[in-house]
């Protein structure tokens, strides 16, 4: 249900454009690590991947989400994970994600864990990775596809009144977003080397999204 809503509703705040290296794949069972931007990308990602042919992705998000009428009880129904950041028992989530994993489904998850602080609408590299998608790649030697996606502050960002205001005002202005997936990649080492190597795949695909929403814009 929240991939058919977002497939409705991002068409409607602007123009989704979708691309993804020639090696790009994500097979049953695959992990894709998203840059985190805006309360809107989330979104943009359900529906990139809808137009990538995946069907019912688990999502690994923070659990406020669960406490939202409505909402949480889509998420809930859906499988999607929640995520409770500096609690014990934020570890049963990861291990959650690995038993979608092993049942072949694609898990999806933000490693900046958080939303930039900044009030601005600009595009910049992916803030430093907790080490969530580098314990769960580890652990269930499941393959990473890194998404780049960019545009999305151009919807939401800033003040709570901004974001209102952006939101309100998209179906006019209909900004360019842009994902892109990366080819997937095999995490090895320790947990930072694998942290890392996450980071920079993740920082690649978000260079070409942004490259290309910026210059679809011109």
């Amino acid at each position: 249900m929240l991939t058919a809503i977002a497939t409705r509703v991002v068409p409607v705040l602007g123009r989704l454009d979708v691309t993804a290296d020639e090696t790009a794949g994500l097979v049953p069972g695959t992990i894709v690590a998203a840059n985190h931007s805006s309360l809107i990308d989330p979104g943009l990602v359900l529906a990139a991947l809808a137009r990538r042919d995946v069907d019912r992705p688990v999502v690994l998000a923070a659990a406020g989400l669960w406490r939202i009428p409505v909402l949480g009880g889509r998420l809930r129904a859906e499988g999607h994970i929640a995520v409770r950041r500096g609690h014990r028992q934020a570890a049963e989530s990861l291990d959650r994600a690995a038993e979608a994993l092993a049942l072949g489904r694609i898990v999806v998850l933000y490693p900046e864990g958080r939303l930039p602080g900044r009030r601005d609408s600009a595009d910049r590299e992916p803030e430093y990775f907790r080490t969530g998608v580098a314990r769960l790649a580890l652990a269930t030697g499941a393959p990473v596809v890194p998404l780049g996606q960019a545009g999305a502050r151009r919807i939401t960002s800033g003040s709570r009144t901004k974001q209102l205001a952006g939101l309100c005002t998209a179906p006019l202005r209909r900004p360019r977003m842009h994902v892109h997936f990366g080819a997937p990649v095999r995490l090895s080492g320790s947990l930072a080397e694998a942290t890392a190597q996450a980071h920079t795949a993740v920082t690649a695909a978000w260079r070409t999204a942004a490259s290309l929403a910026h210059g679809n814009a011109r």
